[in-house]
């Protein structure tokens, strides 16, 4: 475990820490002593959850949920763009994040032996926001033997089978009785909620909401089951930001996006404005596209051949203390909105609707509420199909999840097919604004990603890595 006492010092070792300093077989997920104390390694946890999710998985999920675009001045993220990733990138992310998941185990594990059942919901529904993650980029993932230090080279489990298992996970960390928890309470070392256990179990009815859509369309009964049993039993969701906000604008202790970035670059223009996301802003007079970008126009998906001057293209404007959104205000919005839409009928989802747009707003000091009220694209479609309805749900979550959060994005669009596939170029008159377009330099044959691919410190290291499947092939929820 990295001994820390101050998230700041947790924030050096994450962005100070190579790849190698991560190597998950050297030291995958050295669990800790036995007698440490639950407040010394859950903020270790978390801040390294934050970290592994907050640089390098929102970095691949801004490009791919077309938030930005590789400049035409520089190269760092062109494999990115151009859907090129292969066993030897993320290596890092992958690494970062199952270390950080040693910590939120371990304390899961002493939490379950000690009956202390603040910490026990706290970690389990952290194991579960991390895995997720995972899950969705990658399909099989390490779960049931992860993070154990007996076992160094664990099985995978399948995608399905991940799903049905956190799902379990979460309804029994759910069933404790809070009243009844023994040993020490969470405070200042619960750097989400500060002990506040109301928004703990929120968050986790919110976790469970998302994992059941998720399921939408590949496994309707159960998402439908699962979401009528939240439903029926009164869960409360979300109703506030689960987020790392203690950052400063200084080294190693800001926005892991912004530190990786733009401290720790040379060159500081790398991501520009996608003409995926500002078209749509633009098109509809949204003030957030002053908040987005830096002046300047957008740069077409993938053109990063492009011969025209790089300082015509706006700069993704990306800043110190911008929070880690473990999950959102608005996101939690959008997913009672969906579900309200697809399994109760509809009564309510306008509302959630309008709220989510509006808290997605207020994040930028910018106000929705015109926008929700006036006929236009914001507008929600009550008198439309389900199908316009889920595409009004779904398109604004895309937009609420910038800069960070780009990868539920990118979920979300496999799984639902919105934002719409553009059928022509973005060069094209008859491009419609905030239709995603295929890179223009592109080497998957018009196919979009669908996932990444098992990085080289798995694929070599445990013989229990499945056979390596290219980004196009769709995991295992996405029948699109």
């Amino acid at each position: 475990m990295k001994k820390i006492f101050l998230l700041f010092t947790a924030l050096s070792i994450f962005t100070a820490c190579s790849d190698e300093d991560f190597d998950i077989n050297r030291d995958p997920d050295n669990l800790s002593a036995d007698g440490v104390a639950l407040s010394v390694e859950m903020p270790s946890g978390m801040v390294g959850l934050a970290g592994a999710q907050g640089s390098y998985y929102a970095l691949v999920g801004g490009f791919w949920s077309q938030y930005w675009t590789q400049s035409n001045a520089s190269n760092q993220y062109k494999n990115i763009d151009e859907y090129s990733i292969g066993t030897n990138d993320y290596e890092g992310g992958w690494t970062a994040m199952y270390d950080a998941l040693g910590d939120i185990r371990n304390v899961k594990k002493l939490a379950l032996q000690q009956e202390n059942w603040n910490y026990y919901l706290i970690a389990t529904t952290l194991e579960v926001q991390a895995s997720q993650i995972m899950a969705d980029f990658y399909d099989q993932i390490p779960y049931t033997e992860a993070n154990n230090r007996e076992i160094l080279t664990p099985k995978f489990n399948t995608g399905e089978e991940v799903y049905d298992l956190m799902v379990a996970d979460m309804k029994e960390a759910l069933s404790k009785d809070l009243a009844s928890s023994l040993g020490s309470a969470p405070a200042a070392d619960d750097f989400i909620f500060g002990g506040n256990m109301s928004n703990w179990k929120a968050y986790a009815n919110t976790l469970l909401l998302k994992l059941y859509l998720r399921q939408s369309e590949k496994r309707p009964s159960i998402a439908q089951q699962g979401i009528n049993e939240l439903f029926a039993a009164n869960a409360d969701f979300l109703n506030t930001d689960a987020a790392l906000v203690q950052f400063e604008d200084a080294p190693s202790r800001s926005n892991p996006l912004f530190e990786s970035d733009r401290r720790q670059l040379n060159t500081k223009t790398n991501l520009r404005a996608s003409t995926t996301l500002f078209s749509y802003l633009t098109q509809n007079s949204d003030p957030r596209v002053a908040k987005f970008y830096d002046a300047g126009l957008a740069l077409n998906q993938g053109d990063f051949n492009s011969l025209s001057a790089p300082t015509s293209f706006a700069v993704v404007h990306l800043e110190a203390l911008t929070p880690v959104y473990f999950m959102s205000q608005e996101e939690s919005l959008f997913l009672q909105a969906e579900a309200l839409e697809r399994y109760s009928g509809g009564a309510g989802a306008k509302a959630k609707y309008d709220a989510g747009v509006q808290a997605a707003f207020s994040k930028f000091g910018e106000s929705g509420a015109s926008f929700v009220a006036a006929a236009g694209a914001y507008e929600y479609p009550t008198a439309g199909t389900l199908s316009a309805k889920i595409k009004a749900i779904i398109t604004q979550k895309w937009v609420s999840g910038f800069p960070g959060n780009g990868f539920e994005s990118f979920f979300e669009q496999n799984r639902t097919g919105f934002p719409l596939v553009s059928a022509v170029p973005q060069s094209s008159p008859s491009y419609v604004s905030g239709e995603f377009a295929y890179s223009l330099n592109g080497t998957t044959g018009g196919v979009f990603p669908k996932r990444m691919v098992f990085p080289a410190n798995v694929k070599t290291r445990n013989p229990n890595c499945p056979a390596l499947e290219t980004v196009k092939v769709p995991v295992w929820w996405d029948v699109n």
